[in-house]
């Protein structure tokens, strides 16, 4: 029987009618790959998904409660599982284009799974004819998973099993991988001994816990107190940190992978994530600018951070395993620069002080909480969040394949994805890289972001800053003329070339 962990559950008992724990992760396909320029077919993609079920166990297992919710709840063997309620069709309304792509993922975002089933539903979408940059019969496939099934590493082996190397269906991961073990229905008098169990053996478990994470709690505590002295920010109040609408906005842009590292490059000790932050500080400094509503206080992101333990210790498993840190993204700055560098040094302390011991701690403690604890902690949350600002957005960056995907012999030539929102934290920014692109994919309500599109803007903007603030100078070279006159030599041109070089520096 496989019963979700303390953090699995988290998502389940966080979960509202205006806070929903899925993620819809966007593929868009190119069908000119296909060999013969033969038409991938709805039936196509349905029987392909059919033949990589047995890869993964998330595609057959559905959840069940225990009674009271005195345990964790168990996923289960669905007996009576139907691919095709799985797998739907539509097709994109006019015009087609990138504008009306966004509205219609949003809309689908928007509405919950169907917790009575396996915790994952496809949408395919035809009718991508009037989106810049792709043919005419392209066509995405919108799937839905829920948080408490998978985390970023388990939704990677998750879409991997649907994914091929080439466009002949060289399937990415080998089709004979998968052992699979069953995880039949518990009895009632299982569930019961079980709770049983776990509500004795939590006390001691948490006990246990604690001593063995002593020492660790003792420096993560220090390291919490020195970092707090040393930060000189509280969080602002923004437009963002209010309670949230079941209604979703989506926007994305796609920018190529090599444009970070340029910048990484420029500013030694920095990472591809410190860029990110940095962008999304200048896009959003640009934003509320525009709106009158820049605080004086940076901003502040939370920034989740994955706990799994390496594969070669104790395998790669299942569920969550993730922590976080919240580091300031500088939005007070306008010099671009100046902003990366900061960020820099933040995240530095931000991880040095939390992320290692905190990730490990916490996800080992989190294993003892009984059920029911879970279950009123995650209530008292929900209403306790929009009062307590712990931070302003979410910042996700999750690397991908630096490769090229197939699906049915049609090549992936996009990937975005939405994520879920919280209470007092409406706005959340994806940024997954794949295939050399990295794509900044932002997830909001209608009240919160109605100008979407302008939105994207600034962070396209933002980026362009940032490159044009890292771009190396080209120092051009002076011909000096041959003169036998002191006077002609006493007139260089150096001065003059060193501002030219230095203006293409300014951001």
């Amino acid at each position: 029987m496989d019963q979700l962990s303390g953090q699995d559950a988290q998502f389940l008992y966080m979960e509202s009618d205006g806070n929903l724990a899925h993620i819809t992760s966007i593929s868009v396909f190119d069908p000119t790959t296909v060999p013969g320029k033969k038409v991938v077919r709805f039936k196509d993609i349905m029987e392909h998904v059919r033949s990589r079920l047995h890869m993964n166990p998330v595609f057959r297992r559905r959840l069940v409660h225990v009674p009271l919710e005195l345990d964790f709840p168990y996923l289960v063997d669905d007996q009576h599982f139907d691919l095709e309620y799985h797998i739907r069709h539509g097709r994109l309304p006019e015009p087609g284009d990138w504008r009306q792509f966004c509205i219609h993922m949003a809309r689908y975002h928007s509405r919950p799974l169907d917790m009575s089933r396996p915790l994952w539903e496809m949408y395919v979408v035809e009718g991508l004819d009037n989106i810049e940059g792709l043919p005419k019969g392209s066509y995405a496939i919108a799937t839905k998973i829920h948080h408490a099934a998978a985390d970023g590493a388990s939704l990677a082996d998750f879409f991997g099993a649907m994914a091929d190397i080439d466009n002949k269906g060289t399937p990415a991961v080998a089709l004979n991988s998968a052992k699979l073990t069953r995880s039949p229905m518990p009895s009632l008098l299982d569930m019961g001994v079980r709770a049983a169990w776990h509500t004795v053996r939590s006390p001691v478990g948490m006990v246990d816990a604690v001593m063995r994470s002593a020492p660790s709690l003792y420096q993560l505590a220090q390291g919490a107190l020195r970092l707090r002295k040393e930060e000189k920010y509280d969080v602002p109040d923004t437009r963002f940190n209010t309670a949230i609408s079941p209604g979703r906005m989506f926007g994305a842009m796609q920018t190529p992978l090599e444009d970070f590292k340029a910048i990484r490059s420029a500013v030694p000790g920095s990472t591809i994530n410190d860029v990110i932050l940095a962008i999304c500080g200048g896009g959003l400094r640009r934003y509320l600018k525009h709106h009158g509503e820049l605080p004086e206080e940076p901003l502040v992101a939370w920034v989740p951070i994955n706990a799994r333990p390496s594969a070669g210790i104790n395998g790669r498993g299942s569920g969550n395993h993730v922590s976080s840190m919240t580091a300031p993204i500088y939005t007070n700055l306008e010099d671009p620069l100046e902003r990366l560098h900061e960020v820099m040094i933040a995240t530095q302390k931000s991880k040095a002080a939390k992320a290692g011991v905190s990730a490990r701690v916490m996800t080992d403690l989190s294993k003892h909480v009984p059920a029911a604890t879970q279950v009123l902690a995650s209530r008292l949350v929900l209403r306790t969040l929009p009062s307590q600002r712990m931070c302003n957005l979410f910042i996700s960056n999750v690397p991908g394949p630096q490769v090229p995907l197939y699906m049915n012999g049609a090549q992936q030539v996009g990937h975005y994805g939405m994520a879920p929102l919280a209470n007092g934290m409406g706005l959340f920014i994806g940024t997954p890289s794949y295939n050399g692109t990295v794509s900044f994919n932002v997830t909001s309500t209608r009240e919160l972001l109605p100008d979407m599109q302008f939105f994207i803007s600034c962070l396209n903007k933002s980026l362009a800053e940032l490159k044009r603030a890292t771009k190396p100078t080209k120092k051009k070279r002076v011909r000096k003329k041959a003169s036998t006159t002191k006077a002609v030599k006493k007139q260089p041109k150096v001065n003059g070339e060193h501002s030219v070089a230095q203006s293409d520096q300014s951001p």
